[in-house]
C-alpha cells in the first residue's frame, strides 16, 4: 500500500480554504518584502562605498536615488514625473553621445 500525503485544504469549507491561501500569500509577501529590504541595503552600502569614477557610474547611482524619490507621495506630481522621465532621458542621450566620442579618433 503506498502512503499518499492528505490534501487537508479538500477537506475544509471554501471559506477557510480561501483564508489559508490568503494568509500563505500575506507570509510570501512578507518574505519578498524583507529580502528586498535587505537587497536595497546591500546595494545602499555598496554605491555609498566609494566615489563614482565615470560619468557613468555617477548616473547609475542618480538613477537609484531618483527611484527612490519617484516612490514618494511628493513625486506624484506629474510635472516631477516629467521631470524625472526628461532627466532619465537626457542620461542616456549624453552617455551615447560621450560613448561616440570616445570611439572617434583624436
Amino acid at each position: 500500500m503506498v502512503d499518499q500525503p492528505t490534501e487537508l485544504d479538500t477537506h475544509r469549507g471554501m471559506a477557510a480554504q480561501k483564508a489559508t491561501e490568503l494568509r500563505r500569500l500575506r507570509m510570501e509577501v512578507e518574505k519578498d518584502h524583507s529580502d528586498l529590504l535587505a537587497r536595497r541595503e546591500e546595494l545602499e552600502k555598496y554605491l555609498a562605498a566609494a566615489s563614482s569614477e565615470t560619468w557613468a557610474e555617477a548616473v547609475e547611482k542618480t538613477r537609484y536615488l531618483l527611484s527612490l524619490f519617484a516612490e514618494t507621495p511628493a513625486c506624484q506630481d506629474p510635472r516631477r514625473k516629467q521631470l524625472i522621465k526628461s532627466l532619465l532621458a537626457d542620461f542616456e542621450r549624453l552617455l551615447a553621445a560621450n560613448a561616440n566620442d570616445k570611439g572617434k579618433p583624436s
